[in-house]
């Protein structure tokens, strides 16, 4: 079992910067892919990026690539987002993810109870 808390959302004008952390329980947290989610009001859950246990594969949804980073420190069983130049329509709650390479498509395996990012105009 691998408990998810997740940490750094808060307000940030357009083109502002925040960097989200999650921090996960258990023993296995360095086997598994992390990732981060994200569901805006009336929308559906959505991919925002993964990266895998030894750090060294990325993955990114198109709308983030070049303004977001994931990052991973498997000695402090924690995973970042550093999410730069913010737009509006990243405002959305913010869900950190783990499990097997079915996060690639959406299925994790344990999810984070979410932290809300609002970007201001």
């Amino acid at each position: 079992q691998v408990q998810l808390v997740e940490s750094g959302g808060g307000l940030v004008q357009t083109g502002g910067s925040l960097r989200l952390s999650c921090a996960a329980s258990g023993r296995t947290f360095s086997t598994y892919i992390m990732g981060w989610f994200r569901q805006a009001p009336g929308k559906e859950r959505e991919f925002v990026a993964a990266i895998n246990w030894s750090g060294n594969s990325l993955y990114y949804t198109d709308s983030v690539k070049g303004r977001f980073t994931i990052s991973r420190d498997n000695s402090k069983n924690t995973v970042y987002l550093q999410m730069n130049s913010l737009k509006p329509e990243d405002t959305a709650v913010y869900y950190c993810a783990a499990g097997r390479p079915t996060l690639l498509s959406g299925d994790p395996d344990f999810w984070g109870q979410g932290t809300q990012v609002t970007v201001s105009v």
